[in-house]
């Protein structure tokens, strides 16, 4: 502020701008993120993500049904699981098991070859999954 007291005006720049300076200067927003298990900056972190939290299969119903594929093939579907949340190749991988077929997931649907809707309510009842039909 320059004048005398009855007349008061701001000067356009009150202390001088140093290139230096930053707005944030020692305080937590100036210093770049760092990774919360080893400390390091976010850009040098080597820390594998952390993985996505699991659904309990208590709290998951799986939808069973019967499709005829090309030729009169019969697949067997298993669809509300969602892929997030769920290991559905290693779902797939016991239900392949437990009913000596192949399968495949495609996108959030489980396919199992043949007429299987018996041994994957076994199967998926053992897990804890509720199953409807």
């Amino acid at each position: 502020m320059t004048g005398n007291r009855d007349s008061l005006t701001l000067d356009p720049q009150p202390f001088p701008l140093d290139p230096s300076m930053r707005l944030f200067e020692g305080t937590p927003f100036d210093r770049p993120p760092r990774c919360d298990r080893c400390g390091e900056l976010e850009s040098d972190c080597a820390c594998l993500p952390e993985p996505p939290p699991r659904i309990p299969p208590g709290k998951q119903t799986a939808r069973l049904s019967v499709e005829k594929r090309k030729k009169g093939k019969q697949v067997t579907v298993i669809r509300g699981l969602p892929a997030e949340g769920n290991d559905l190749p290693d779902l797939l991988k016991r239900l392949k098991s437990a009913c000596g077929a192949g399968g495949a997931v495609k996108e959030e649907v489980i396919e199992i070859q043949g007429r299987q809707v018996e041994n994957v309510r076994v199967v998926l009842t053992q897990l804890g999954y509720r199953v409807r039909e």
